[in-house]
């Protein structure tokens, strides 16, 4: 986790796995769930609870003026190469007038906001040099440059990495994993967190999968496996199968944050 790449410390779940081989290595069994040398689970737990903390009242922040605009708000994380701006580009077209804005997170250059902004889309590039996760802390700054609409959609395309967003509130309403069947079933296994943490996964680039000697359904059980109440769409942006099932689903999540907020229990 962060702890060990120098950005933060994070971890979201709990999940160990049983030793197969006496020569298999478990460094996420202890109590912090990740290991770094020279220092003790309790220093790690003592560390995230900082970096997260500070984090959180970050993202409240975020999340208060975005629900003050009626704002839809999703976090979208994936590994590298798995088509999130390319459905983000397909998406702003199909959303035609509807308000919204994107928030594109990377490493290095603003090639995706270019693609981005080459849609008509409002996108402000938010490089995080060797960090390898946004934080609620750069949102927050890419808000102010951001002319964010009443009831507006806001898309935070993450970072390409399927575990240190994981651990981190942006102030999202929801994080969204995009998955292409070209990375393989066995990823929601492998990468727990990310999917116990998201409320929709995308499993992307379907077209490919009768090239790729890829089992959908195994996709499927696997996610389900790792979070029961996930919601699961299967799409191509390039075909345009499932998008309409992707824009149905943002148009009802957006009515969800439009309406008024009860005061009290």
């Amino acid at each position: 986790m962060c702890a060990v790449c120098g950005c933060g410390t994070g971890t979201v779940g709990n999940h160990t796995h049983a030793h197969r081989h006496d020569t298999d290595m478990h460094f996420g069994n202890g109590a912090a769930g990740v290991s770094l040398a020279g220092a003790s689970q309790a220093r790690l737990i003592e560390v995230e609870i900082d970096i997260l903390s500070q984090n959180n009242r970050y993202a409240a922040q975020n999340r208060t003026r975005l629900r003050a605009l009626g704002a839809f708000t999703v976090n979208m994380v994936s590994s590298p190469g798995s088509g999130k701006t390319t459905l983000l580009c397909k998406t702003i077209e199909a959303l035609r007038k509807q308000p919204l804005a994107v928030i594109e997170g990377d490493q290095q250059t603003a090639r995706d906001a270019d693609r981005i902004r080459a849609t008509g889309a409002p996108a402000v590039q938010v490089n995080t040099g060797k960090g390898c996760h946004l934080d609620a802390h750069m949102v927050g700054h890419a808000l102010e440059q951001l002319p964010l609409a009443q009831n507006a959609m806001l898309f935070i395309e993450n970072v390409g990495n399927l575990v240190c967003p994981a651990a981190f509130d942006l102030g999202e309403d929801c994080k969204v994993t995009v998955l292409s069947v070209t990375e393989g079933e066995d990823k929601p296994l492998k990468y727990p967190d990310i999917f116990t943490a998201s409320r929709l996964a995308i499993l992307s680039k379907i077209d490919l999968a009768p090239h790729c000697d890829v089992d959908l359904n195994l996709f499927h059980r696997n996610l389900i496996r790792v979070n029961p109440g996930i919601e699961i769409i299967w799409l191509s942006a390039r075909t345009g199968e499932g998008m309409a099932d992707w824009i149905t689903w943002l148009d009802a999540r957006l009515a969800e944050a439009a309406r008024p907020q009860k005061e009290g229990p």
